[in-house]
């Protein structure tokens, strides 16, 4: 497709474009409205957008220039004042300094600051007493579960044998989660000697050696290992006599086996903390990965030295808005990115959105890079094509210093079958960590299934998933596929009814479930703040509540069912067909008191083979019509499609879940889907041909100069999504417990929505503007527009805007079943947020901590980063 020729087009689009108004007959009771003197100033040059955006830097260099000979901070906002310009204060813990000016994310995201010198020093939790009772403590939220109450019992009962069992044999589950400081390849002691201890659990392997290039990839007699009675191989690699380690530092090893059946194999050490890939051979190679010197300054990365965390995790917030993210594929450019790069490009991009979590995906190192991460072959080890395992600390520490929770997509459900970089059939036999036969391959995915019943095997992804908090500091995960792992059938070619025999039965997985209920014990008892999400599809009651109510014990669902019902309703139905009441009953179908994560779309919409919302309203339009007002001709399928992304987006926000979660670049309508370099192959599900790409990298990155480029549309998209995530710092709306739906009008095609204080009036109707509606609110008193979609800023018509600075005075009356009602104009496909009178500021954003649209005043009254 043409990806290049958008910014090629824009340059083209500059002498020839004009200001566009959407003519009166498609925009009932609008008015035409001239173009603001800047745009159409612009519109009469010759200059093409890339010149105007030099002249633009040259002018802004000017600017800070002449602030900086101005004076101190203090003396600009003396100035300020004496103009009778109120300069809002900023939080408590975002004071500027007076030799910085303010800047919105300065006063909206502070970064954490901390003493020179300092080093974040984990403070663990101990594991909680198991609680004293049947395991239905859960069933208080859902009576009607009692119907099942000897299947929680039962699940209850082997959740309490296990953990009994890893007290009674392990040392408890601190000491059995870090498996990774036995097994492996770890620095130790033996008899009185210094060295690398190599353990390896292979028991069907007859005879275990570790080569590399320590030893020219032959063993000696003395790098054979020790066979014990648990099926361990043991061995011990003493210093040399000058201290130096026997293995040096980001040297390849691997192990060298003898089958059960007498084969010679090959394999990477099933606990390597490191794998890397040579660019001109196909496997992948273990690699030694512990630097020579211990420690580096905090915070500061440093060669051939362990980084030291400098900055504490994150609080848990309130409620999480969550940037999905894929460091590899975050470049602008077609290339694969560094995790140092995503620091420095893709952090600050996060934090002045307003986001207050990233989600990243593909980090466990994986073989097939178009796997997105999913078929995991080396379960420890940091995926190597971004970056040393040195490097992703600094972008967590980074991250946290910024005031981001890091959250990893983590992917206990299944493992990749390969065989020479993996660990599937590492000592020849077909289960080892997974089970045997059928029941350990997903025909699905063509991977391997784990035994969540087998003690090793609880034993390594228990201790895997508290290796990433531990060593990296991710402040949690969100687990992959967990409604494969929770039934036989794995989910497939089965409908969810919501009959509870469907989730408490035969087909049920009880070993897998209390596997899910012990890593959510130990993840929360020994790191409280960091959270888990689950990617369930099924709606298994208890899924979110405590492990000690004998619940699964995540602390959110992912929502996916409105990503579905979205991609529904855009591929089936024309605008007027839309129905406001299922659109509703699909946001809010979720179980009580257990916490979801709403979202539109997430990378699943976003790959090849689907389509992203942003492209199923504007499609092939989005390649010859984005050009802004004065850069080029305009197309009522781009106006519609901006328009309604906006309202999407906010009503899934405000309705789909206690957190709220964006794939990266889709917050400006990013116009390409994402297609990893790959070559032909074919699906092992169906055996058909799939054709690759050639290994491209075209389709693998994001564009993010569209969304920065002035004379191009995405730029509103981009400001919405900013103005939105503001919101909610300001209000807290998405997780408020106040949440109404007072009105869902099919014929008007209204939806009217009351969350914490604001009033959300969406109108879908594709033509129809409404004066004087009536919208009922619970509280009395003066409302004013903090936030309008049909902000200039956002690409709108000003139609409604916080400018006009207009107050609605609640009436108290019965109106759809509410105390009280206020009179709006609701323009077609436009969503307006109403908040009281005193939280709003009709300019705040022409205020140097403002947000383009938004009318919060200050920070709103319940800030929360």
């Amino acid at each position: 497709m043409r990806q290049t020729a958008l910014l090629q087009q824009g340059q083209a689009l500059g002498s020839k474009g004009s200001v566009r108004s959407v003519p009166l007959a498609a925009q009932p009771a609008k008015q035409a409205r001239a173009a603001p003197r800047h745009v159409a100033a612009r519109a009469e040059r010759s200059d093409s957008p890339l010149e105007v955006l030099r002249q633009e830097n040259e002018l802004l260099k000017k600017t800070i220039g002449s602030a900086e000979t101005a004076g101190t901070l203090a003396d600009l906002e003396s100035q300020l004042a004496g103009a009778g310009v109120d300069v809002p204060p900023a939080p408590a813990a975002a004071a500027a300094t007076a030799e910085a000016p303010i800047v919105p994310e300065d006063f909206w995201s502070p970064a954490v600051t901390v003493p020179e010198g300092h080093e974040f020093v984990e403070p663990y939790g101990l594991p909680s007493p198991i609680p004293d009772h049947d395991g239905t403590e859960c069933l208080k939220w859902d009576p009607s579960l009692w119907s099942h109450a000897d299947h929680f019992k039962y699940r209850w009962h082997v959740f309490k044998s296990i953990r009994a069992a890893i007290d009674q044999n392990e040392g408890g589950l601190d000491n059995f989660t870090q498996g990774y400081k036995y097994y492996g390849l770890n620095r130790g002691e033996h008899e009185g000697k210094k060295g690398v201890w190599y353990r390896e659990w292979a028991p069907g392997a007859k005879a275990v050696a570790l080569i590399g290039e320590f030893n020219n990839w032959e063993p000696k007699p003395e790098h054979w290992a020790i066979k014990n009675d648990f099926g361990v191989f043991c061995l011990f690699l003493a210093d040399n006599e000058d201290g130096t380690p026997a293995i040096k530092h980001r040297t390849k090893v691997k192990t060298r086996l003898e089958t059960a059946y007498g084969e010679w194999v090959e394999r990477i050490p099933a606990w390597i903390k490191w794998a890397t890939q040579e660019w001109n051979e196909i496997q992948y190679n273990g690699v030694y990965y512990d630097p020579p010197e211990r420690a580096s300054k905090p915070g500061v990365l440093e060669e051939n030295k362990s980084y030291v965390f400098k900055y504490p995790r994150p609080p848990k917030p309130r409620a999480l808005r969550i940037y999905e993210c894929h460091v590899g594929m975050s470049s602008q450019e077609p290339k694969v990115n560094s995790y140092l790069e995503f620091k420095e490009e893709m952090l600050p991009r996060i934090r002045k959105l307003g986001y207050n979590a990233i989600q990243i995906m593909a980090i466990q190192e994986h073989a097939y890079y178009g796997s997105f991460g999913y078929h995991v072959t080396n379960f420890f080890g940091v995926s190597s094509r971004c970056g040393t395992p040195d490097e992703l600390k600094a972008m967590i520490d980074e991250a946290h210093r910024l005031g981001l929770v890091v959250l990893m997509d983590i992917v206990h459900s299944h493992a990749s079958k390969n065989t020479m970089d993996g660990i599937n059939m590492f000592d020849g036999t077909d289960a080892m960590y997974f089970h045997g036969g059928g029941r350990g391959y997903h025909w699905m995915w063509d991977s391997r299934c784990f035994n969540y019943g087998n003690w090793e095997t609880l034993r390594f992804l228990m201790s895997n998933a508290r290796w990433w908090i531990d060593e990296y500091k991710f402040d949690g995960y969100r687990f992959d596929g967990v409604t494969s792992m929770m039934y036989h059938h794995h989910g497939l070619q089965t409908t969810f009814t919501g009959n509870y025999d469907e989730y408490f039965g035969m087909a049920t997985d009880v070993e897998a479930v209390v596997y899910l209920m012990l890593v959510n014990c130990m993840i929360h008892d020994l790191f409280p703040s960091c959270l888990t999400i689950g990617e369930d599809v099924s709606g298994m009651p208890t899924f979110c509540r405590p492990w000690t109510e004998g619940g699964v014990g995540f602390d959110y669902r992912l929502q996916m069912a409105i990503a579905d019902k979205w991609i529904e309703v855009l591929s089936k139905l024309d605008d007027w067909s839309w129905n406001m009441g299922n659109i509703v009953h699909t946001m809010t179908n979720r179980r009580y008191a257990e916490a979801c994560v709403g979202y539109a779309e997430s990378h699943d919409q976003a790959l090849v083979g689907d389509k992203t919302i942003a492209f199923w309203l504007m499609d092939k339009e989005m390649y010859d019509y984005m050009g802004a007002p004065g850069y080029g001709p305009g197309s009522p399928v781009i106006d519609r499609g901006i328009a309604l992304h906006k309202m999407i987006r906010l009503l899934t926000m405000t309705l789909g879940g206690e957190s709220y979660l964006n794939f990266m670049g889709n917050e400006f309508g990013h116009p390409e889907w994402i297609d990893f370099p790959r070559d032909d192959t074919y699906d092992p599900s169906t055996g058909a041909f799939v054709p690759g790409n050639g290994g491209s990298l075209e389709k693998c990155r994001r564009r993010w100069d569209l969304a920065d480029a002035e004379f191009l549309k995405y730029k509103f998209m981009n400001a919405f999504d900013r103005a939105i995530m503001h919101l909610d710092k300001a209000f807290g709306f998405v997780s408020a417990p106040h949440s109404w739906v007072s009105r869902k009008d099919e014929g008007d095609k209204i939806i009217v929505v009351e969350r914490g204080d604001l009033v959300f009036v969406f109108n879908f109707h594709p033509t129809n503007s409404y004066t004087d509606y009536r919208v009922g609110c619970y509280k009395s008193g003066a409302y004013k527009v903090v936030l309008s979609s049909d902000e200039e800023a956002f690409g709108g018509w000003k139609n409604v805007t916080k400018d006009s600075n207009v107050e609605f005075h609640a009436q108290q009356a019965d109106f759809d079943n509410r105390p009280n009602s206020i009179m709006v104009y609701a323009p077609s496909r436009t969503v307006v947020v109403y908040a009281p009178t005193e939280f709003v500021d009709s300019q705040a954003d022409s205020k140097p901590a403002g947000i383009p649209g938004l009318a919060v005043k200050d920070v709103g009254p319940y800030y929360a980063f």
